[in-house]
C-alpha cells in the first residue's frame, strides 16, 4: 500500500509540472490541412482544437513551420467509448520517400478495453522500431500531456512528464539517426480497422460516429527551418536534454508495468538477435 501511494505521489508531481509549460496558439501555429471541415478550432485564443472522423473522412492538422530538432507537446483527450478502428495521432514527419518520423499513435479499442499507445521511429524511410503501451489512466476521461523531445543525441517520449521511452543516437555503430531532415508536426484522426484493433479483428462501429478527439495547449519549441537553413536555440535545455537516474528509473517503471510490445525482444521478427540499437 505504501509503495502504491508513493508511486501515485510521484506521478502526481510529474503531471503537475507538465501542465504549466504551454504557450502555443492553434490559430497562428498550425493549419487544418485535410478533413473538409471536420477539424475545428474552438476559441479565438487558439487553445482548443478538435478532429473528427465519420464514414466519409477523418481529419488532421500540421504545423506551419518545419523544425530540425524540437520539443513538441500537446494535451489530448481521445475518442471515448467504442473507439475500435480509430487511430488518433501526434507525430513529427519529413516529406519524401526516405522520410524521418517520430510517432505517438493511439489505437482505439472496443468499450472496456484499453487504448494501445504505439510509438515508432523512422529514419530514411525505415521504421520497425515499435514499442507499445497500455497507459495507467483512461486517456478518454480527461486531457493528458504527450511530448516528443528530439535533439542531436536522443529522442525522448513522455506522458504527463514521465519518460516512457528513449531512442539514442547510435550512428557510431551504424544505426541511422534523425539528424538532417527537417520535420513538421502533424496530428490526425483516421480509420484503420484493417489493422489497428487486434490486427483488424474488431471493426469500426459507424453508428457511434462522428468520433471526436480533442487537442489543447499545443506548443513546439524548436530549431525553425526555412530556405534551407536552420535557426536553432541550442542554449535551450531541451536541446541537450538527457535522462538522469530518476528519468531512467521512470522509463523502467513504465516499461516494466505498462509495455505490451517491444521490438527489441521480438525473437520471431529478429531470430538472429535484436537490432544493433537495442544492445
Amino acid at each position: 500500500m505504501k509503495s502504491s501511494m508513493f508511486e501515485f505521489l510521484i506521478l502526481f508531481l510529474f503531471a503537475s509540472q507538465s501542465l504549466s509549460v504551454y504557450a502555443g496558439n492553434f490559430n497562428k501555429d498550425v493549419q487544418i490541412h485535410w478533413g473538409d471541415g471536420r477539424g475545428k478550432i474552438h476559441d479565438s485564443a487558439g487553445s482548443l482544437l478538435s478532429l473528427s472522423l465519420d464514414k466519409s473522412s477523418g481529419s488532421g492538422f500540421q504545423s506551419n513551420q518545419e523544425f530540425l530538432y524540437a520539443k513538441a507537446e500537446v494535451q489530448m483527450k481521445l475518442v471515448p467509448g467504442n473507439s475500435a478502428g480509430t487511430v488518433t495521432t501526434f507525430y513529427l514527419k519529413s516529406p519524401g520517400t526516405t522520410w524521418d518520423e517520430i510517432d505517438f499513435e493511439f489505437l482505439g479499442n472496443i468499450s472496456g478495453h484499453p487504448y494501445t499507445l504505439h510509438t515508432n521511429v523512422y529514419s530514411k524511410g525505415n521504421g520497425n522500431k515499435e514499442q507499445q503501451f497500455h497507459l495507467w489512466f483512461d486517456p478518454t476521461a480527461d486531457f493528458h500531456t504527450y511530448c516528443i523531445t528530439w535533439n542531436p543525441q536522443r529522442i525522448i517520449f513522455t506522458v504527463d512528464g514521465i519518460p516512457i521511452r528513449e531512442f539514442l543516437n547510435s550512428e557510431n555503430i551504424g544505426v541511422p539517426f534523425l539528424t538532417s531532415q527537417p520535420m513538421r508536426l502533424y496530428a490526425s484522426l483516421w480509420e484503420a480497422e484493417h489493422w489497428a484493433t487486434r490486427g483488424g479483428l474488431e471493426k469500426t462501429d459507424w453508428s457511434k460516429a462522428p468520433f471526436i478527439a480533442s487537442y489543447r495547449n499545443y506548443n513546439v519549441e524548436g530549431c525553425a527551418y526555412a530556405n534551407g537553413k536552420s535557426s536553432c536555440p541550442s542554449n535551450k535545455p531541451w536541446y541537450t536534454q538527457a535522462l538522469d537516474v530518476k528519468g531512467r528509473n521512470r522509463v523502467r517503471w513504465a516499461q516494466g508495468k505498462y509495455m505490451v510490445y517491444n521490438y527489441c525482444t521480438d525473437k520471431k521478427r529478429f531470430p538472429q538477435g535484436p537490432p544493433r540499437e537495442c544492445t
